[in-house]
């Protein structure tokens, strides 16, 4: 039997997932109040709970707790999400360049899941779907490239980066050219073409970038985004 302790930090946990997923799916806007008493009663947890799931969120930078109003979903300031989609960049460029290396039939037939899954959502404009199917990929890969570490602070980024996806995908033809980029990925990666592999992954997030940067830019005011690479002369 779990212990007290275990009992309440699986309580949290499910709380912060449930609110991730809130976010991340835009039931929840960049700016936009959360209540607690509102929270206790979507999630019908303790106050406590909800609490503690707030405080998890902050760390991961989707929330911010203001004094004397209260928690709300934190804006992601333009020229941090820029420096996230370098950092993002050079990462899962590293992870599909291990992936490459030390693929393995099973890791191999994940990836070919994901892709299958990706596709079946794009077909029925399923945009959560693809989002899902998308991570499905990338959780893939991570795990073929088989360190720990690198994987700890990618889930970290895509935290970060999480309000921007369901925007991203409803960019026109955005879902068949990303289908398209992990195509080219998984070919790569089963070729053990590790060079490529990289190369693949960078183009991916960086194209990623160009559209998420357009949107928030627009969301700040700003005529265009900066670019991935150095700022805006």
């Amino acid at each position: 039997m779990p212990s007290e302790a275990e009992a309440a930090g699986s309580v949290r946990a499910a709380v912060a997932c449930q609110l991730r997923q809130a976010i991340v799916s835009g039931r929840y806007r960049a700016g936009q109040r959360l209540p607690e008493r509102e929270l206790c009663s979507v999630t019908g947890a303790a106050r406590s709970s909800v609490r503690e799931a707030l405080r998890q969120l902050e760390a991961e930078g989707l929330v911010t707790i203001i004094p004397h109003r209260g928690p709300v979903v934190r804006p992601l300031p333009l020229e941090e999400a820029r420096q996230t989609y370098a950092a993002r960049a050079l990462l899962e460029g590293h992870v599909g360049r291990l992936c490459a290396q030390h693929r393995t039939t099973a890791q191999l037939a994940a990836l070919d899941a994901a892709m299958d899954a990706m596709e079946v959502a794009a077909k029925t404009f399923d945009g959560p779907g693809v989002i899902d199917a998308n991570a499905a990929f990338y959780a893939a890969m991570t795990a073929g490239a088989g360190n720990a570490v690198i994987a700890g602070m990618l889930k970290s980024i895509h935290n970060r980066l999480a309000l921007l996806r369901f925007s991203s995908v409803q960019w026109p033809g955005r879902v068949a050219q990303s289908m398209a980029e992990n195509q080219a990925i998984l070919a790569a990666i089963r070729a053990g073409d590790a060079d490529a592999a990289e190369a693949a992954c960078i183009h991916h997030i960086e194209a990623s970038a160009a559209i998420a940067l357009v949107i928030l830019a627009a969301r700040h005011g700003q005529d265009e985004a900066v670019p991935l690479q150095g700022k805006k002369p």
